[in-house]
């Protein structure tokens, strides 16, 4: 690896997770502080309904699964899990959890990208940033569905150990964190730059209302609120309804 190559793999597991953290947390509040009508996913349920509840359906579900067993699995020290579980299972179980969420997760967002494509409707609606982040999130999948046979070749668990090291060390501020990824083959260097890229692109594209998604989680746990019906012929003293609004 000659010196331009050393600096740019250091710059891109190094210092271009920070810059995309803080665009990805700065430019999120900023767009809902500016720009809160636009703080939608746009949805195209009203011009037609087809492929879409297939597509969405099951896009939504591999796509969370995905999320949370990355965050969980990368982010988890190995000694937490190590009583309980030997990383050789561990990524036993990412791989085939994982290639199993990633593969409906392949298969709803080819439905969604062909809808946004080919339906006539759908494309004349719809805004170019639209088309550009579901290409960008089909090619992130993509790759992570081939690093799943180089993930069985290491079946030792050590390249799970590899990844959640960088990632838990980036996370905690710790130096060092670009070298111990040099030895990883180019799929799985490409996937997480593409990852993080998609963290930077976040405040400015339709994703921006995943927020929303985890803030409705907060309804579940309003107080409730009275509400006074209009109709006059409750007698006197009646309990009035109460209800979340």
């Amino acid at each position: 690896m000659n010196a331009f190559q050393s600096y740019l793999h250091t710059f891109l597991f190094g210092s271009y997770p920070y810059i995309c953290m803080v665009v990805f947390l700065a430019g999120s509040l900023a767009r809902f502080d500016r720009d809160q009508y636009t703080w939608k996913s746009d949805s195209s349920q009203l011009l037609r309904t087809g492929t879409l509840r297939w597509g969405s359906n099951l896009f939504h579900i591999g796509i969370l699964f995905l999320f949370f067993g990355h965050f969980v699995g990368l982010l988890t020290p190995h000694w937490l899990y190590e009583p309980f579980i030997s990383p050789a299972n561990k990524q036993m179980l990412a791989i085939i959890a994982g290639g199993v969420a990633g593969f409906l997760c392949f298969i709803g967002l080819s439905l969604l990208i062909y809808r946004r494509m080919f339906d006539p409707r759908i494309r004349l609606t719809s805004h170019r940033t639209d088309l550009a982040i579901l290409i960008i999130l089909w090619t992130q999948l993509t790759l992570g569905l081939i690093t799943l046979p180089l993930s069985i070749s290491h079946a030792d668990g050590s390249v799970m150990l590899v990844l959640a090291d960088w990632a838990q060390r980036v996370m905690t501020f710790r130096a060092g964190a670009a070298e111990g990824l040099l030895p990883l083959a180019w799929p799985y260097k490409v996937h997480i730059v593409l990852g993080m890229t998609i963290f930077l692109l976040f405040p400015f594209s339709r994703l921006v209302h995943v927020w929303s998604g985890f803030a409705s989680l907060g309804y579940l746990f309003r107080p409730y609120q009275i509400v006074r019906s209009r109709r006059l012929n409750l007698p006197a003293g009646h309990n009035q309804p109460r209800a979340r609004i």
